[in-house]
């Protein structure tokens, strides 16, 4: 079984999460691990934010 990855790119934490769950119950993976991260940005007087997840993962 190859170790796989899938990454996750959303401006808005609760999009980011449906689709990890999505992709992780539609799925016959064997998660590894999952590392999120957060970031944010200013443009103009913008609040920019970056919400990503990678998941590490075996197929089955």
């Amino acid at each position: 079984m190859p170790i796989r990855v899938k990454i996750f790119d959303y401006e808005d934490e609760l999009d980011l999460e449906e689709d990890v769950n999505s992709f992780i119950s539609n799925n016959n993976i064997e998660v590894i691990d999952i590392k999120y991260q957060v970031s944010a940005s200013v443009f103009s007087e913008e609040q920019i934010f970056c919400f990503s997840a990678m998941i590490i993962y075996n197929d089955s």
